[in-house]
Parts: C-alpha cells; structure tokens; sequence
C-alpha cells in the first residue's frame, strides 16, 4: 500500500463560518461597502469588514487580534480571495474604522438591511425600537467629538463607567434594518421621538407608505412629544402605559372590577419544567392622555412579578401593623361607659374600611365590686359597669385578591384599530406582536463585549461608531441564519436536531454552530476536500439554510 505524501498537505478548521460567508454574498455585502466606501488601501474596504464580521462570528476574539486570526485560516475559501494575514494589522483596521466612519455608518447599514429586505423577503410591517447602553473603560475625553461618550443611565448598572448608547429597529421579530449608536447621556424617550421624525421616510425608501406598519416600543415611548408625532405622521403604534400614568391605574381598576376578561392562553413558543409559561388573558378598553383618545388593552398575566407580589405581601403586612397600633392606642383601658365604647368601636370599624382587614368588634360588659367578700347567701352587686373591646383581625380576601389582580396586570396602548383591512387586531394578537420585543432585547447580548469594545484601536469614538457597525452586520447575519431555520421547521413541519439529542421546534443560530464544530478542511495546491463527510445531522441544517455542501471547499 503506497503512503501518500502529506508535507504538502493543509489542514484548516472552517467551523461553520463558510455559512456566515454565503450569508453575506446573499445581501452583497463586500460589493455594497466597495461601492459606498472611497479607500485608496490596496486592501478592498469590503473584504476587510468582512474578515472583521467573520472573526466577530467565530469567536468574539478582540479585533486587534485579527493578524493573529487569520494566520493559519483559509483566506481564499472565507473571503472569496487570498489575502495575506499581515494586510489584518491595527494600522490598516484602524484606517479601514476611519474611513467607514466618513462614508457614513448609518447610510451603509441601512443599504446592507434594504439588500438583506429584498433577498429574504423579510416582514417589515411590525418594527420593534429599544436602545441599551454600553460600558467602557477610559477616559475618551475628546472635545468636539460626533459621538460622546459619557456617564448616563447605565442599563448594565455600571454607573461608575462612561458608556455609549446604541439604538435599534427591528423587523421580522429581531433582525435589524436600523442601528445607530448614540450619545452615552442619550435619553430613550429623545431618540424615540428622533427615529419617529424620519421612519416615514425609510420606509418610503422600502416601499411601504404610512400606516403600512406598526412601531412597536417599550414605556419610553409614552411622553406627549412622541404621541404626538406619531399621530401626526399618521404612525401607527404600540407601546406599554407607564404605571405611573393615573390613566394606567384606572383602567386596571376597570377591568379588575368588571371580571369581563378574555381568555388568551400560552404564548410562550417554548416551555420551561422549572417555571410553568404564564397563561394571558385581557380586557379591552380606551385611555384619554391630552385630549386624545387611544385604545387600551389590559393584561392580566398569572405569572405575576415576584418583585410585585412580594410589595404586596408587605403593603398587606403593614396594613395589619398599622390597624394593631390604632387598637392599642384606642383599647389601652377598660371605658367607663358604653356610648364611649360605640364610639371607639365605630372609629375602628372605618379605619378598617381602608386597609386591607375585616375587623370584628364585640363590647364586653366587666362589672367591677367593692372590696371585701358578701354576707353568705347575699347576691354580690357590681358598683359599676365598665366596658371593654374585644377585636378579632382578619384579612379581608376579596380586597387582597384584587390588589393581586392589580399587580399582575399591565397595559398596553395603540392606536390600531380592532379591525384594519383584512387584519383583526384584538388584544391577543396586539399582545403577540408586543411579547416580540424580547427578540430586540436578546439582540442586545450580541452586542455586548468588553474585549471588542475596549480594543486597543478603539480609543477614537469614530472608530466605536464603526465598530458598532461591525457588531450590527454581525447581528444582521446572525438574525438572517436564524429566521432561516425557524421558518424551514415552520414551512416544512421538519424538526432539527437540538440540545441533548432531541429535535426542537425553535432552533437558534448558536445551536447551529455547535453542529459545525471541527470541520476540517484539507487543502492540496488549489483543491479543497473535507476530511470527513458531513454527518447526518449537518446535512439537515445545510438543507435548512439553504446553503450548498460545497461552499466548505468552494471559494
């Protein structure tokens, strides 16, 4: 048996990164950024957003280790051209950062998502907006600087650390079509209103007239400015009443009262045996804020706040506190006589009106003799009659039970109407839409890394802005592969194999790339060949994803 010659060979781990690599040659991402990004670099403005992209995907490893990355890598096979790992030094990507910056972060990003739109025919009828901030250390002060970055409300709660904001719109449940990053003392409700100025221009750009959508945001969003904007542009929108709105408190006092609740069920796609999924149901209504008058749709959730429940259990205990100091204060001796007894009995009676306990008051007589025993066989007659009261406490369930209720209730306002065109809009389904937004907040993980932010390179906030690019076509990409599998299981009725073996209903990007862990590439001269063929399950996710075998030795 002749033993093949091996010197020659190339052994490359590709991982599951040729399959991020077809997803950004779908929204043409290095044709794109070539076009709107003027460099004089020999190295293409493209490939280097691109090589940045993919080592943000393999691993989330600082990006002035990127030489470092790419020393070893199949350069040919994931950017499409061979480009030595030397071109990847901190000068190069900090001038590349530079440049992305002139030609405009938020114009390229918005050209990368409308490719993204029209490719995979994405859903931009419900848009989801939320902001959070991140951290960094140093000082950055720089004076006259486009993006400052300072101390303000910190979401990670690290206020001793000046931060950023970065801000975001969202379609198709959490694929991002919008991001910007903002001052670090930005205000949530500023940047709302912001967005809402000019939403109707982009999505005029993506072909959508007004009312042709929904803005879906948190409570941020609920301040006169922005409520009036919205109406003006003829946006329609959903958001959550802030409790401390008076309008908030009432319609849920409405709805607890009038125990006219519909039903709606589990929503939760997924369920947990440790904390059971919380069954909905609500109670449509209106809100009056300013004059103008808004739907208001009331949540009950039976999977009540903690935190709530918790206050309440004290409200209910200081209640009780409160009523045993009052009966100390009032019963501390026996009353000489029984009109001033109904009297301190009827003052207890309506202070038990407004707490959350029954009260019982019983007028006992204690007659009071003379000193000394009777005669034998004479009747011993009392010199008088005094009287005391004898309270019993006890919790007053029904008024419990709705401050519970109360609790587990929450609000959500819109101005979209129950019947639009051919959609029904009733509380489960605007409930639906507004439970999306937790996809925006996962978002926001990907987004956060110490190691990125403070890159040694990074030092400019020109350069955090291009980096927040990066991190947002990172996401972009990351998004697209996701809604791909869910919509393979949904389209096809095909499970994907999951955690432990088992098939799953939702699976998730990052459970893609535990399947792909260990590809290996061997390379002779120009030819590329798998050292192992790919196993059944990696078959099923490429189907999936729609993504052909032979990207993994095909530049």
């Amino acid at each position: 048996m002749e033993i093949p010659n091996t010197e020659k060979w190339r052994f490359t781990d590709v991982r599951f990164l040729p399959i991020f690599k077809e997803y950004a040659k779908r929204i043409n991402l290095v044709e794109t950024i070539n076009a709107m990004v003027d460099t004089q670099m020999e190295l293409s403005m493209g490939d280097t957003v691109l090589a940045m992209i993919i080592d943000t995907l393999s691993g989330r490893t600082p990006l002035y280790r990127l030489e470092e990355s790419f020393n070893g890598m199949d350069t040919e096979l994931l950017l499409g051209k061979t480009i030595a790992p030397g071109q990847f030094n901190d000068t190069n990507l900090g001038r590349a950062m530079d440049q992305l910056f002139h030609a405009g972060t938020h114009k390229i990003f918005s050209q990368l998502s409308q490719n993204a739109i029209g490719c995979f025919k994405l859903d931009t009828r419900y848009h989801h907006f939320d902001t959070t901030s991140v951290s960094v250390f140093g000082d950055y002060d720089h004076p006259d600087q486009p993006l400052n970055i300072t101390y303000g409300y910190s979401k990670a709660k690290r206020p001793d650390l000046k931060q950023f904001m970065v801000s975001m719109l969202c379609v198709d449940r959490n694929i991002p079509i919008i991001g910007k990053t903002q001052d670090g003392n930005a205000s949530d409700k500023t940047l709302n209103n912001e967005l809402l100025s000019n939403i109707s221009a982009h999505m005029a750009e993506y072909g959508f007239s007004p009312g042709a959508s929904i803005y879906v945001a948190d409570s941020a969003f609920v301040i006169t400015d922005n409520l009036t904007v919205a109406d003006k542009n003829g946006i329609r929108f959903l958001s959550r009443l802030p409790a401390n709105f008076s309008e908030c408190k009432r319609v849920i006092s409405e709805a607890v009262s009038a125990d006219d609740w519909q039903d709606i069920g589990v929503l939760a796609e997924s369920q947990s045996e440790k904390r059971p999924a919380a069954i909905y149901r609500h109670f449509d209504t209106t809100v009056t804020i300013e004059d103008t008058c808004y739907r208001a749709i009331v949540v009950h959730s039976s999977a009540n706040d903690k935190r709530r429940q918790k206050r309440i259990d004290r409200i209910i205990k200081n209640s009780k506190d409160e009523l045993e100091k009052t009966i100390k204060n009032m019963v501390s001796q026996p009353f000489k006589c029984r009109p001033d007894a109904e009297i301190a009995a009827e003052k207890l009676a309506k202070a038990a009106e407004t707490s959350l306990h029954k009260m019982r008051v019983d007028i006992a007589e204690i007659p009071k003799y003379g000193k000394g025993r009777p005669k034998t066989g004479e009747v011993r007659k009392p010199q008088r009659i005094e009287y005391d009261l004898k309270v019993t406490i006890e919790d007053d369930s029904e008024k419990i039970e709705k401050l519970r209720l109360d609790a587990g209730c929450f609000v959500l306002i819109t101005n979209v109407p129950i019947q639009d065109k051919d959609q029904n809009w009733s509380g489960a389904e605007l409930l639906r839409l507004y439970k999306e937004q937790d996809g925006i907040e996962k978002n926001f993980g990907f987004l956060k890394d110490p190691a990125i932010v403070n890159a040694i390179f990074l030092k400019k906030p020109q350069r955090v802005e291009a980096l927040g690019l990066i991190l947002l076509i990172s996401l972009l990409l990351w998004r697209l592969v996701e809604r791909n599998l869910k919509l393979y299981v949904k389209n096809t009725g095909n499970l994907l194999p999951g955690w432990k073996k088992q098939l799953t209903r939702t699976p998730t990007s990052f459970m893609m790339t535990t399947k792909f862990l260990n590809i290996l590439i061997i390379t002779v001269g120009k030819q590329r060949k798998l050292a192992k063929p790919f196993n059944k399950t990696q078959l099923q996710y490429l189907e999936a994803l729609e993504v052909n075998p032979k990207c993994f030795v095909s530049p």
